[in-house]
């Protein structure tokens, strides 16, 4: 698939089989496939799941921030196997740090540097920010299925 950077929600769901209210990738800013991604999330102020995390104090949970991160590096690694609608299941975290909040209404810049890459293995470290300041990291392992199994 010939795509364009920065691309857009589009060709997002072109190569990745998640739709809402589960895609956490707003656009793709840059893409070295199969080695590095640079994406984004716009964190919308009225998503659902602000009304109960937590009421008064909205918050992006950490789960979503690791999510979007497994998108975007799934984004790289699909788009360079040329195997567009696979899924790539999250089989591991090591080395988690949440080190700033997400709230309503900012922009999560996603970054993920692909390590290892075997026939059903990818290993990626992944990077969250807000304005340049690191929210999340990570060390995160997939294993990759064709879409449809």
């Amino acid at each position: 698939m010939d795509i364009t950077y920065p691309c857009g929600r589009d060709a997002v769901e072109r190569v990745l089989p998640h739709r809402d209210p589960f895609l956490w990738v707003t656009r793709v800013v840059a893409c070295d496939p199969g080695e590095r991604v640079e994406a984004q999330l716009d964190v919308a102020a009225d998503l659902p799941l602000f009304q109960g995390h937590f009421p008064g104090h909205p918050v992006l949970p950490g789960v979503v921030i690791m999510e979007a991160l497994a998108q975007a590096a799934s984004f790289c690694i699909l788009v360079a196997r040329g195997a567009e609608g696979s899924v790539g299941f999250l089989t591991g975290i090591d080395d988690a740090k949440f080190r700033r909040q997400v709230l309503p209404g900012e922009v999560l810049d996603l970054s993920a540097r692909i390590v290892k890459s075997s026939s059903r293995m990818c290993v990626a470290e992944v990077e969250a920010r807000v304005d340049g300041q690191v929210c999340a990291t990570a060390t995160q392992k997939y294993v990759l299925a064709p879409a449809g199994k």
